[in-house]
């Protein structure tokens, strides 16, 4: 049976650089998105040079709560190798002055989705050498001023992540692998959705930042390697493989 690499978030920035990357190495990609359209080309992009692999795409509003289970249904007609949980966006600006219905929708992405088709995966493929990547921020585990609710939700992606990764150390039966990408600044939509500016400019607003193709040969740095957590410095923006950061209750080694 075809085994396929499963991206959320795809039709854009990380997502769709990794989808290119994957396809690269001959793998079989399953693309969900909002956007119809851009999933499509994106397809048809890849097909063009990768003729031979096969790439099925959803249509998927994942900020709704009820289209989760809907879409894990749908994946169980496929055999899935790893899973990168990469949909999400930002909201900036004080917690005071948010719209609730933006907030609410990236608070459903960000955590609700993640987190359930976290738990699905670890279902279906904890005795399975599948791999699930949840992409967090640097965000994760620094508060950044203007962006209070948006690192929130990426702290619970990075505890949660680093949690289920002690969680399957400790179970014998357990193969699959748990890992977390936590990128700094990525020129992509995300700065426009985040401040609704609709020339958001990268160059004014950071003195460093990494391209989407960047971030993408990151993810698959992590995916190779033995390491929870792939990070970039804040400061130096460099790209460091590692083991957890928070701290875990009990030993267990």
């Amino acid at each position: 049976m075809k085994k396929y690499i499963a991206i959320t978030g795809a039709s854009s920035g990380i997502g769709a650089a990794a989808a290119r990357a994957f396809a690269k190495r001959g793998e079989n990609l399953i693309l969900i998105a909002r956007r119809g359209e851009m999933l499509e080309n994106l397809k048809t992009e890849i097909l063009n040079f990768a003729p031979n692999l096969d790439v099925a795409i959803k249509t998927c509003d994942l900020s709704r709560s009820e289209n989760v289970a809907q879409l894990w249904e749908w994946l169980g007609g496929y055999e899935l190798k790893a899973l990168i949980n990469n949909a999400g966006f930002g909201d900036y600006g004080p917690v005071g002055e948010r719209d609730l219905a933006k907030i609410a929708g990236m608070l459903n992405l960000n955590v609700t989705a993640l987190a359930l088709l976290s738990h699905l995966f670890v279902q279906r493929y904890r005795r399975e050498p599948a791999t699930l990547i949840n992409i967090s921020s640097a965000g994760g585990y620094t508060i950044v001023p203007g962006a209070v609710s948006y690192c929130a939700s990426k702290f619970f992606v990075s505890a949660f992540s680093e949690g289920l990764y002690h969680e399957l150390a400790q179970d014998k039966d357990a193969k699959m692998r748990v890992k977390l990408l936590a990128p700094a600044a990525t020129k992509t939509e995300f700065g426009a959705v985040a401040t609704g500016a609709a020339n958001y400019d990268y160059d004014a607003s950071f003195k460093n930042y990494h391209s989407s193709e960047q971030m993408a040969e990151f993810l698959l740095r992590l995916y190779d390697s033995d390491k929870c957590v792939g990070s970039v410095d804040r400061n130096t923006f460099e790209f460091n493989l590692g083991e957890p950061k928070f701290s875990y209750a009990i030993k267990y080694r």
